[in-house]
Parts: C-alpha cells; structure tokens; sequence
C-alpha cells in the first residue's frame, strides 16, 4: 500500500465480471484490492486470487465476526470496515488480518487508532470535506495513517497524498461499472491514469 498508494474497492451487485475486474487492475499494476462481501462470489474470488499468488487482497464492508471468518478462510491479508467496531476489531487481530476500519470525526479516528487499527478509513471523505478535512485531521494526528475513501476522484489523488493521506480508496471513480459490464479496457485506462497521478506526487 506504501508503493501503489491506491485501494480499489471492487464491489458489485452482480459479481458478473469479477474476476476479470480483479484481474485486469493487478495486471494494470494496482495491487491492493478490497472484495467487498456485498458482492457476490467475493471470498470464493478472494481465495483463487490468492492461490494465484496475489499477496494484496482483503474484503471490504466486513461488518461482523462472521465476514472476518470468511475473509480469513478465503485467505486475506486484511479487512476494511465502515464503521469502528471494536467486536470487529478484535476478531481480526486473533485472525492475524490487519484491520482498516472507517471512521468519519477525529474521536472515532483517534478510537480505531488506538483499538489496534493498521491505519483508518477517512470514509465518506468527500463528504466530510475532503483534501481540506485529511489536512485539518492530519495537524493533531500526525501519527495516525490515513486512508481517505468515498467519493475519491483520480484527479484528486496527488492532492490527497499531498495532504498527507497514506493512500486513497477508490471505488465506482475507478471501477466505473467494469465488474457488472465488462468494460475492462475503461477500467484499465482508469487504473492506468491513477496509477500515473500516484508518479507524479512521488517525483
């Protein structure tokens, strides 16, 4: 996460493209993927990706101790959540997954923090206020990462990161509707376009 500094949050109602979705953003170089168990099929893609030997790939929107079961059984390395659930949490750290948990006001950032969390979703970020809110946030809580999620545009990457922000999640801005269409050049020209926006804050 340190060198791609972009989360791609796959998730779908259909799960029809899946796979291929997966596929085409690792291939494009995006090699942190988040599953979200809304979307169907996801552990069942979450473990065969594994096996292929993406190292990378958690499950998203884990919001009980039984979808950190799954996500351990399918094999990922982490689990990101909506919410600061500290049951959630704990379940995670016995699984040995690292916990990204969304969190929206400082308190339940400085909360997740010090619950154990490996760094924290500023989510809904855009509505929070975006660049601006990770730069205020940042001023007392230099010492906790953030990941700012919702509503993350690829022409505000290199303004995050600028910000502080240790990556970004990024959803639908990058995804479009790739895993429900198929679109899998858009998609790849999405990914490619981050991933340069990504080069150009590091120099």
């Amino acid at each position: 996460m340190r060198s791609t500094r972009i989360v791609a949050i796959v998730r779908d109602r259909t799960g029809t493209h899946l796979r291929a979705a997966c596929d085409t953003l690792l291939d494009a170089g995006v090699s942190v993927l988040e599953v979200t168990t809304n979307t169907p099929g996801a552990a069942r893609v979450v473990a065969d990706l594994v096996a292929a030997g993406a190292t990378e790939v958690g499950m998203g929107t884990v919001r009980t101790v039984d979808h950190v079961r799954m996500a351990a059984d399918a094999g990922a390395s982490f689990i990101v959540t909506p919410t600061v659930s500290l049951p959630v949490g704990a379940a995670a750290a016995a699984a040995g997954l690292r916990w990204y948990p969304g969190a929206a006001t400082p308190t339940e950032i400085e909360t997740a923090w010090t619950a154990g969390a490996t760094a924290v979703k500023v989510f809904p970020a855009g509505v929070l206020g975006g660049v601006r809110f990770i730069r205020e946030v940042r001023a007392p809580l230099d010492d906790v990462p953030l990941i700012p999620t919702g509503g993350v545009r690829v022409d505000e990457i290199a303004d995050y990161l600028a910000a502080g922000a240790l990556a970004v999640g990024m959803g639908s801005p990058l995804l479009g509707d790739a895993v429900a269409s198929g679109d899998l050049p858009g998609l790849r020209a999405r990914a490619k376009a981050a991933l340069a926006a990504v080069r150009a804050v590091a120099g």
